[in-house]
């Protein structure tokens, strides 16, 4: 570029869109453009959208508006919508909302720094009508390859030159096979590296399938390689994320392809825990219950996806399993690893939802002991199969339903809390901070979704990445108070 511009990243939604935002990070970096964090600092704001429940469309459209507002009052020249929610509603959300001077989908990904220099260019880009990624990648193997070369998805992008290490500016790395660039947006211990993109269940109330493609496995040396280079950055928790980890390697043959790979990324020096997200219990081995129980490095940590526990509820949603089958599993899991960290999803008020299908999700959470607990209320997501189900509850029914699921929740959520203290956690020290202390997060809390365990006693000297032991003794709601006992090993 003949004068270097600048470019800010503003992400909403989950873990997976922090990481496209670093690939994309990546790429401008490495084209030659400078990265700022804050919107009004930037010739370019980016803001990366999340399309999965209206809330978070909200949230989306209002990030957009926000950054729109910095033209003409400084710096921001130009306002760009990429992620879910412009990939899903493509033309549509240009021509709804003229405030984004670009609407990008996933193949503009590629191309991104030509896109966003036409568009400073005073060029306009046609934003593409969406389509139904779900037809685009065929099941088998071979197919799938062959796919993913023509194809492009966020972690696996379309055909280009080889890139190496050696090749990239500093602090940029290979990231979702060697055709795309990573940059970290901050210096926290932790990152998500993803395994894979898309998914082939057909949840009835999911509209992921059609516009985050099929499920696709990335290679496993492209993962054990990103991991690498994130503990030569400092990382030392790794996150794995997709939107269904236990389906990982059916698709390169090979099922049980992450018991493989745990133990491997395990095993990268610096890396001190190994977590996996998203876990499918109708999909869920004994195999894959050992290696999360039985492996250093490996925390056991399940993030299981029930949704629900009434069979009634759960066919509707097409899904498997109920009560009884998903309390067995968890005493599976609890048998081999008694301290492991358990959370889920539930949705209430879904079409057809009965009295007694809400009490069958009572008692199972009442005995399921899980350590955190997100509860949402059923909306209709359009293109869904569930959007034209009869039996739909009236809203207030909905409301009343999410707020009595949501109080249980947090009883339970802080009674599993208080079960914890006198127990010894491992702690990865997250923050550093004068006025609310030192906190960080035991094997059984995820970033961001969980709890956290603040740390007492010999703290002083404590910085963000160390590993320390440390006895509890309180609970504050889902958050811990742990005293420390000794410094593991340092950041």
């Amino acid at each position: 570029m003949s004068a270097r511009r600048t470019v800010a990243l503003v992400t909403l939604g989950c873990a997976r869109n922090e990481v496209d935002s670093e690939e994309l990070a990546g790429r401008l970096e490495a084209d030659g453009w400078e990265l700022v964090s804050d919107a009004a600092d930037a010739d370019v704001a980016v803001v990366n959208t999340c399309g999965f429940v209206e809330a978070a469309k909200k949230d989306s459209v209002d990030a957009l508006l926000e950054a729109s507002d910095l033209k003409g009052h400084g710096r921001t020249q130009a306002v760009v919508a990429v992620g879910c929610m412009a990939e899903r509603y493509g033309k549509e959300l240009a021509e709804a909302l003229p405030e984004a001077d670009a609407v990008l989908g996933f193949d503009d990904y590629a191309d991104i720094t030509d896109r966003l220099q036409t568009i400073l260019s005073g060029g306009h880009h046609v934003s593409h009508v969406p389509r139904d990624r779900r037809k685009l990648l065929p099941l088998t193997p071979v197919e799938r390859q062959a796919a993913a070369e023509a194809v492009s998805v966020p972690g696996h992008g379309p055909a280009a030159d080889e890139v190496t290490i050696a090749d990239l500016p500093e602090g940029v790395a290979p990231a979702s096979g060697p055709r795309t660039l990573r940059k970290r947006l901050d210096d926290s211990p932790v990152a998500s590296v993803k395994l894979a993109s898309g998914c082939d269940r057909r949840c009835s109330f999911c509209a992921i399938p059609a516009f985050r493609g099929s499920f696709l496995s990335r290679r496993p040396s492209d993962v054990l390689n990103e991991t690498t280079w994130l503990a030569g950055q400092g990382v030392r928790e790794i996150m794995l994320v997709s939107e269904n980890n236990t389906s990982y390697g059916k698709d390169l043959g090979d099922i049980r392809l992450l018991e493989t790979l745990l133990p491997e990324l395990a095993a990268v020096p610096g890396v001190e825990r190994v977590r996996v997200s998203y876990l499918q219990p109708a999909e869920m081995r004994p195999t894959l219950i050992d290696v999360l129980t039985g492996t250093d490095k490996v925390v056991p940590y399940f993030d299981l996806s029930f949704q629900h526990s009434a069979p009634n509820v759960l066919r509707r949603m097409r899904r498997f399993g109920d009560t009884d089958r998903f309390l067995g599993l968890l005493e599976q899991i609890r048998a081999k690893a008694p301290e492991a960290g358990a959370r889920s999803n539930f949705i209430v008020g879904f079409p057809g939802e009965t009295e007694e299908d809400l009490a069958e999700l009572e008692r199972f959470l009442t005995h399921a002991r899980l350590d955190a607990i997100g509860v949402f209320g059923y909306s209709d997501e359009e293109g869904t199969e569930a959007a034209e189900y009869e039996g739909k509850l009236p809203e207030d029914v909905v409301a009343e339903r999410l707020a009595r699921i949501s109080r249980l929740a947090e009883e339970l959520t802080a009674q599993r809390a208080e079960e914890r203290i006198g127990s010894t956690v491992e702690v990865l020290v997250e923050s550093v901070d004068e006025e609310d202390g030192v906190v960080g997060r035991a094997a059984h809390q995820a970033p961001e979704t969980d709890g956290v365990t603040v740390l007492l006693g010999a703290v002083a000297d404590l910085r963000r990445g160390d590993l320390v032991t440390a006895k509890v003794v309180a609970a504050e709601g889902v958050d811990l108070h742990a005293e420390v006992l000794t410094v593991g090993s340092r950041g």
